[in-house]
């Protein structure tokens, strides 16, 4: 039996315990005991003693909502998350994935998703079911992975990408799918009700799926319908469709921003604690940024965004249908904005793939980029498409800091990086989620102690997912584990600079063995694909807890 002890650490259970001095006992992929410091190891024989003097050890952080689905594999080092502590990720996010697919829902797919995830060149498509894509993941990459069903690809499959409703042997036959990915490994159904399908299903249509969700024992994360001008009215129906269900709900990137939202957020938290309070098994997760990141295809009205990239560069060619476009944008509101009209001056062009011309505009914003060439900013955006294929992601700045803290302070929240790892300038959050938690939320700012925000990023995490060995240090858990500095822990990443490694996390051990070192990738892939070690969830068993804040 393989065993490594972390003598003298600083131990951060996950469970909110106080840190403890402490050794750590590893045998295998297990933490075999957590003793006072200088206890013998309970093995026969050490192979590996690490003297932590003092340095955290804690469970390695889950990344709740992750946008890594070919990134992890095209490029299996996963510098931006392993270097972070992130031991697990939760892919299949947003309605729209990789699998299951058949030929033509790939290749619309692949096509719809190359700004959140490129469309690596030689890459080898050697799935189409959800089983098949997990045994790819399987022990070939750094992290471990779990998986949620993307709504959008069952409606894909199912009714290709129909505006409108499903029928009711339509409905039956996405539930029929649904239930063989959950029973292949998936943990659960994300959807994303601004993108193309998912915008076009109706609450019954999600509430029929999530009963069947609900069975398994798995959750539902829903990127709800409107983050502008209707996002009290979004939260509401997640929360509808969880009552209705009986379905465990969890909110992705959970925030309330746009300036029509300023000063709401209790409505917002009210609604959370209001749902508990009836039974509703509810968690959710956010990123510490004030700006997120998408495709700038997807803030097109949904209308524009059907029939595939032809259709849609066709529809951005035409006068006509141009002018409707610009119109929605600029004047009546555009669903694929949240409602909103689009304010320029906050939505910066975070790559231009394809288009080696426009370099110069990248990590710039299209008001200022278009005024320097004498255009509109709509009429700009609209041909950074077209040169781009639709590839182009974007940065939009519309949080507010009050806001992200007292969302971070609820005890349902978890966090999630949201992180698109390709484009010229992604988002800094794909490299410094976690350290900016402990950096500026933890030591810098107060706004959660140390304990906390380790439980927010662990246990809190696997419980949701469905994982009682992981996200704790405790006898028996595996060995998922992060070693950082909490008074050196920080991220250098910024806008304009974003792939920076964190500082202060020196190791980072999944399933007992380093994928990080002294803060060196090993190139070691010891990742699983996890899968429910909770049973399934019985409607009416879970008493409903009494949520108030932290702090």
């Amino acid at each position: 039996m393989t065993t490594t002890v972390f003598r003298n650490a600083l131990v951060v259970d996950g469970l909110g315990s106080e840190p403890v001095m402490a050794d750590v006992h590893v045998a295998q992929d297990q933490i075999l005991d957590v003793t006072e410091p200088g206890a013998r190891a309970s093995a026969r024989e050490v192979d590996r003693e690490i003297d932590l003097d003092g340095l955290v050890l804690a469970p390695g952080f889950i990344d709740m909502h992750s946008h890594s689905d070919l990134q992890i594999l095209s490029d299996p080092q996963h510098l931006a998350k392993v270097s972070q502590g992130i031991t697990t990720e939760v892919l299949g996010q947003d309605g729209l994935s990789y699998a299951p697919v058949d030929d033509a829902s790939l290749a619309l797919l692949k096509d719809q998703l190359r700004g959140w995830n490129g469309d690596p060149e030689g890459f080898d498509w050697n799935w189409r079911s959800v089983a098949q894509y997990l045994e790819r993941l399987d022990g070939t990459v750094p992290v471990n992975t779990a998986y949620l069903v993307p709504h959008g690809n069952l409606r894909l499959m199912t009714m290709g990408a129909a505006e409108r409703v499903a029928s009711p042997n339509e409905l039956d036959a996405m539930c029929a799918l649904l239930r063989q990915c959950l029973a292949e490994g998936a943990v659960g159904l994300s959807a994303g009700l601004t993108y193309v399908p998912g915008m076009y299903a109706d609450t019954d249509e999600l509430v029929a799926l999530n009963e069947v969700v609900a069975e398994a024992g798995g959750y539902f994360s829903p990127h709800h319908r409107n983050y502008g001008s209707a996002a009290i009215e979004a939260y509401q129906e997640c929360f509808e469709i969880a009552e209705r269900s009986g379905v465990a709900l969890h909110l992705a990137h959970a925030h309330l921003s746009f300036e029509v939202n300023r000063g709401r957020l209790p409505e917002l938290l009210h609604l959370m604690d209001d749902a508990v309070k009836k039974g509703v098994d509810f968690s959710f997760d956010s990123y510490p940024y004030l700006a997120g990141m998408t495709t700038l295809v997807s803030q097109l009205p949904g209308w524009a965004q059907t029939g595939g990239t032809e259709e849609v560069l066709r529809r951005l060619k035409d006068p006509t249908e141009r002018a409707r476009i610009i119109e929605a944008l600029d004047v009546t509101g555009s669903d694929g904005h949240q409602g909103l009209t689009v304010d320029w001056s906050t939505v910066f062009v975070a790559g231009v793939p394809g288009a080696p011309e426009l370099h110069s505009i990248v990590g710039s914003d299209l008001a200022t980029v278009a005024g320097r060439a004498d255009r509109k900013p709509a009429e700009f955006c609209l041909d950074v498409l077209i040169a781009t294929a639709l590839g182009a992601p974007c940065v939009i700045f519309m949080g507010f800091e009050e806001h992200v803290r007292e969302l971070m302070r609820h005890p349902a929240h978890t966090v999630g990086s949201d992180g698109i790892l390709v484009g010229d300038k992604p988002h800094p959050r794909s490299w410094g989620t976690f350290p900016r938690m402990l950096q500026v939320y933890v030591r810098e700012e107060g706004v959660l102690t140390l304990a906390e925000c380790v439980r927010h990023m662990t246990s809190s995490a696997a419980d949701r997912i469905g994982l009682s060995d992981r996200g704790r240090v405790v006898p028996g858990a595996k060995a998922d584990l992060v070693v950082f500095d909490q008074w050196a822990v920080s991220t250098p990443a910024t806008y304009e600079d974003p792939r920076q490694q964190a500082t202060g996390i020196s190791h980072v051990m999944v399933n007992g063995e380093f994928v990080l070192e002294r803060g060196t990738i090993t190139g070691l892939r010891t990742g699983r694909v996890l899968t429910r070690n909770i049973g399934p969830r019985v409607r009416g068993r879970h008493e409903p807890k009494e949520l108030g804040h932290d702090r």
